[in-house]
């Protein structure tokens, strides 16, 4: 009953050591008291109630009795670190048992060596114990012995095996009503699911698991650790860093398990140097070492050390001693058949290049590319990584490059299995390395062209399809509905002065269960196999337009100017510099946008042509007369491009790729020609564009007021040829999928607008900060803008920074009345800023907007 309904067996237990029980009545009680206490209480109390119960099953003169308590009391220990003396008792429990009882005792036994990274000896004593528990009629445990068993495979790399015990233990629990086993099984689907490489299945089944312990009132510390796991293959390392920190507080705070501390802890190091928190992860990871060499846990002791390693190396502290201890681990997991090997070689063999060490480095990466050809994705990438290294290390950049597009072929299939774009983008971080090693060779074998192919291949990969959208969701639209109530009460609230704790909470609920659902979604389509073909954009761009595209190549921005039928390279400044510059600048604006800051105008103007020189250095004076495209790296995304000397009278637009531009400018507009115009609440101007528009525009749908809701906004927008949002812009930079733009009814989120069939072919948001964004991953951006592009919309206007909204009015008027004469985005903003008057704050507003697309 205790794994049934965990609570409820306490209760009784309780009752029964309060009736004068027998012995054997006694240690029943006893051991529910210690294995509840074992696996979600003190374990200092279970360990007492745990020998008691051992000491009374030996008084029952029961054997099987006393073997039981025995089995439970030494699966405690091991989990408590006293490992001798927890195998000590299980050896008792197996010698004093015979039959059914020690094929549970066998059971036990084999849990315990899994919790000590023993797979085979676990395995074995499953092999025992199970034709026993069959023969028995014994569906609780056959089901449970049968789910360890998957569990151990997949320690080892069987995915295939795993899945189909997993599948039959599935079966057998579907007839019983041990609730907690049941959420184990599902946890343990979820596991099985990220080995095999589908990270939205794992995320779902892992919350599943996750519901099913909350209704038993059972805090499950293994699913932390599993759930930390996944969130690190899907880029959410902080997110993982985060949750094993707080789970080790509540474990201590309970004096729980020191085995589960010891993973948490792993855990925990793991994700630090995803995050890229080198100190705290050897921090981590150093607890981790100690905890399980006390615990003689020698399997996880070598995982924690490779991770301990991989921070020391992150940390600048490259030595010989560490390729040495990296050798020995890849050789201990490689003995253990643990999967992590080559990335321990990859590890030793980075280190050893570093050093100048060639035959060390040959050695040991070549181990390492040998998992090139099967296993996971990120295992398959590993060994491509090692096959690219090697080859920059013996001079063929013919190979490295292979190596790169073979490696991030497995990243892109990887991908496109990811329904949510937060995932998608930030999974090609794990493809970094890869593309920074692809960038070097083909400079240097191929020149500027060929760079802006490679720059190309790992540049806003997102963007080239839409995300999967689940619009017939309805515990998602119900959580959409709540979370906009919900903020809307807790804006009013804050208007009013009045406290919003309680408010704020329920809104950080309803955020978490939307990103949560949209986690869960799985890509419904693969990708389209859309290669970049720098001749057809050479074509495209004529004789006319030129595109500017920057690349960042060890952490110096190079200016790839693609025009008039070639690719010229120039270098610029440093990346560093260069944001540096950027935030003085947006600074700079913030100040601009309030009257009296007249004095800052020419600091401004002044950081500027700093930006400039950084930016495009000598590019800045090829770029002749016509139109620009412009293509930042993520990280200069935040730019206020019009601020740039050689752009500042220009016709010029900004496109997080070449391939990006390419589509938007072949995106035809809608059958219907409809125009939107939407006017939302606070406006210190009142949106007084909007009246003026709609009487320019005539038959243009106008919502504002009660009608400004966002399931009529998104229902007129969808599909719209021009549409017109004037409101207030949040961004969220510690959730970029929750910016919003403020309707009548509360917030408008980018999750809204990923629910679009097709979102309008051109769109001007007339708010603040609409065009910034999150770098995330290799090179994506996540925001408003970029949630739009993929859905069908070729141009966009919108705001980099705060602006005064009054002196946005006039500059939206001349954009729109560019547009009416025929003109593109980028021609109407030109014109637009030109007509502004000269004073400081018009000419901030102007600078801080920017067009997005071809259209």
């Amino acid at each position: 009953m205790v794994f049934a309904a965990p609570n409820q067996a306490l209760a009784r237990a309780e009752e029964v050591l309060g009736s004068e029980p027998s012995p054997l009545h006694a240690s029943v009680a006893h051991q529910v008291i210690g294995i509840w206490q074992r696996d979600w209480g003190d374990m200092r109390i279970a360990l007492d109630h745990l020998r008691r119960a051992r000491d009374l099953g030996a008084r029952s003169e029961s054997p099987d009795r006393e073997a039981d308590a025995l089995a439970a009391l030494g699966v405690a220990l091991v989990h408590a670190g006293r490992t001798r003396q927890g195998l000590e008792s299980l050896e008792r429990g197996v010698a004093v048992s015979s039959g059914h009882t020690r094929a549970q005792v066998l059971f036990r036994r084999a849990y315990a060596s899994w919790v000590l990274g023993h797979h085979r000896e676990a395995l074995e004593d499953v092999r025992r114990a199970v034709p026993v528990l069959r023969q028995a009629g014994d569906v609780i445990w056959t089901a449970r012995a049968l789910t360890l068993r998957a569990t151990v495979h997949l320690a080892l790399g069987a995915v295939e095996r795993a899945d189909a015990d997993f599948t039959a233990a599935e079966a057998l629990w579907d007839t019983t009503g041990q609730e907690h086993d049941k959420a184990d099984a599902v946890e343990s689907r979820g596991l099985a699911a990220y080995r095999s490489g589908d990270v939205p299945a794992a995320l779902r089944l892992l919350d599943e698991a996750q519901e099913r312990y909350a209704k038993l009132g059972t805090p499950m510390f293994m699913l932390t650790i599993r759930r930390c796991e996944v969130l690190m293959a899907a880029g959410l390392a902080p997110e993982a860093l985060a949750e094993a920190d707080a789970a080790i507080k509540v474990l201590d705070g309970i004096g729980g398990q020191s085995t589960r501390k010891a993973e948490l802890l792993l855990a925990a190091a793991r994700a630090a140097r995803h995050a890229g928190d080198a100190h705290t992860a050897i921090a981590r990871a150093d607890m981790a070492v100690r905890l399980f060499a006390g615990q003689r846990r020698t399997w996880w002791e070598t995982h924690a050390r490779l991770v301990l390693i991989e921070a020391r190396v992150a940390a600048g502290r490259g030595s010989g001693r560490l390729v040495a201890d990296a050798a020995a681990v890849a050789d201990r997991l490689a003995s253990f058949g643990a999967p992590a090997a080559p990335e321990a070689s990859l590890l030793a063999g980075r280190i050893a290049l570093g050093l100048g060490w060639r035959e060390d480095a040959r050695r040991h990466l070549e181990v390492a590319a040998r998992s090139r050809r099967s296993g996971p994705p990120l295992a398959r990438m590993t060994g491509w990584a090692a096959q690219a290294l090697w080859a920059r290390a013996a001079g063929s950049d013919r190979r490295v490059l292979e190596a790169c597009r073979r490696g991030l072929d497995v990243l892109d299939d990887h991908r496109t299995t990811l329904g949510a774009s937060e995932l998608r983008a930030r999974a090609t971080a794990q493809g970094a390395e890869l593309a920074a090693l692809a960038a070097r060779a083909s400079l240097a074998s191929g020149g500027p062209r060929r760079l802006l192919v490679w720059s190309e291949r790992w540049r806003a990969t997102v963007l080239t399809a839409p995300p999967t959208r689940p619009p017939a969701d309805p515990a998602l639209l119900s959580d959409l509905t709540a979370f906009r109530e919900i903020a809307a009460r807790a804006e009013e609230a804050r208007m009013e002065g009045r406290p919003v704790p309680t408010l704020e909470r329920e809104q950080r609920r309803l955020e978490r269960e939307i990103r949560s659902r949209t986690l869960h979604m799985r890509g419904d389509a693969p990708g389209d196999g859309y290669r970049f073909d720098p001749g057809v954009l050479l074509e495209r761009l004529g004789d006319d337009v030129r595109l500017v595209e920057l690349a960042v190549l060890d952490g110096r921005v190079q200016v790839l100017l693609c025009a008039q039928g070639r690719v010229r390279r120039f270098e610029g400044g440093l990346l560093a510099d260069a944001e540096r510059e950027a935030e003085h600048v947006q600074a700079g604006l913030r100040r601009l946008a309030h009257p009296g800051a007249e004095a800052r105008l020419p600091v401004v103007e002044a950081a500027g042509r700093r930006l400039e020189e950084l930016l495009l250095g000598p590019a800045a004076a090829q770029l002749g007369s016509g139109p620009v495209v412009v293509v930042p790296p993520g990280r200069l995304h935040q730019v206020p491009w019009a601020l740039l000397p050689s752009l500042r009278e220009r016709v010029f637009s900004v496109s997080p790729s070449a391939s990006s531009w390419l589509r938007a400018r072949e995106t035809a507009p809608p059958y219907g020609g409809r125009q939107v115009l939407v006017r939302g609440p606070g406006l210190a101007s009142g949106g007084a564009e909007v009246p003026e528009l709609a009487g320019r525009y005539g038959s243009a749908t106008v919502l504002e007021h009660d009608d400004a809701r966002v399931p009529r906004v998104l229902e007129e927008l969808d599909g719209a040829t021009l549409a017109h949002i004037a409101a207030h812009g949040t961004f969220r930079a510690d959730s970029p999928l929750f910016s919003s733009l403020r309707m009548a009814d509360g917030p408008l989120i980018v999750h809204d607008f990923e629910r679009l069939d097709r979102s309008p072919y051109r769109i001007i948001l007339s708010c603040c900060d609409t065009a910034r964004f999150a770098s995330v991953g290799a090179d994506e951006l996540l925001g408003l803008v970029t949630a739009l592009l993929p859905l069908g919309t070729a141009g966009v206007v919108a705001c980099s920074a705060p602006v005064n909204d009054e002196a946005v009015v006039p500059l939206m008027l001349a954009l729109h009345k560019g547009l009416s004469a025929g003109a593109s985005m980028a021609e109407a903003l030109r014109d637009a800023r030109g007509s502004l008057p000269g004073d400081a704050v018009h000419q901030a507003t102007g600078w801080a907007f920017s067009a997005f697309g071809a259209a």
